[in-house]
């Protein structure tokens, strides 16, 4: 199918439309250049906790944590193309102001996270709020450029929103470490499933399946590993549907 774009009608909607272009690939490219500038995160730090903990067994597998590069450069990608070809594009339009409002968040969390595990929990449940308003207003066509890398993004987001939380939560004492990610794990697991069920985007179950393999194999061959195997089993085959899907 050839595609036909289609610009906003007015004087005032083009020049909208394209600030927030412009504005959503500032946004992509701040957020992706901040690891460059602040100290590496990794991990909040367990003596800023009342109960100090070590290494949880939800957090994944430190080399999970690539994914990273690929959500970047796609994110900043996706941006670039939107500024360049489909600014004043009406389809492009209604998800930008939630994408830059993640992103631009996301710009700050890393400062923040090395300061506060308090407040990098609250801004990483807003940036997931924001980008999964952003993925479900994506354009369906040209699925590549727009709604995927936000699928990816969100994805991995919906995993370290849980990861945070539970690592809150023990090192508040609210119950330990062992308890909070043997109930986080398969509330994630709902969680991506739910969403993956109401977008069918293949590359938002992909990430969160990527972020279970990673928990699975860094506490391979425990129980947890198993239950973590599993999640990231369905979330894979949730990727082969929604592919046939083609959304």
């Amino acid at each position: 199918m050839t595609y036909m774009h289609v610009p906003a009608q007015t004087d005032a909607e083009r020049d909208r439309a394209r600030l927030w272009a412009i504005l959503t690939f500032v946004a992509a490219i701040a957020f992706a250049v901040m690891p460059f500038f602040v100290t590496p995160f990794s991990g909040f730090d367990p003596a800023r906790f009342p109960v100090p903990l070590e290494d949880p067994p939800i957090q994944p597998a430190g080399w999970a944590f690539s994914i990273w590069g690929v959500i970047y450069a796609w994110l900043v990608a996706s941006t670039v193309f939107g500024l360049i070809k489909r600014a004043d594009d009406v389809r492009w339009a209604p998800h930008r102001p939630w994408a830059f409002a993640s992103l631009a968040i996301g710009a700050a969390w890393l400062p923040v996270a090395n300061a506060s595990a308090e407040w990098a929990t609250i801004l990483i449940l807003v940036m997931l709020a924001t980008a999964l308003m952003a993925l479900a207003k994506a354009p369906l066509i040209e699925r590549g450029w727009a709604r995927w890398p936000f699928g990816l993004y969100a994805g991995w987001l919906t995993a370290a929103s849980f990861v945070s939380l539970a690592t809150l939560a023990a090192g508040y004492g609210i119950a330990t470490a062992e308890v909070t990610s043997w109930i986080a794990l398969p509330l994630a697991v709902l969680v991506a499933t739910a969403v993956t069920l109401k977008l069918w985007t293949p590359t938002y179950p992909a990430a969160a399946a990527w972020a279970a393999f990673g928990i699975a194999m860094v506490n391979w061959p425990s129980g947890y590993a198993w239950g973590a195997a599993t999640g990231a089993v369905l979330l894979g085959a949730l990727v082969s549907v929604a592919l046939a899907r083609r959304l």
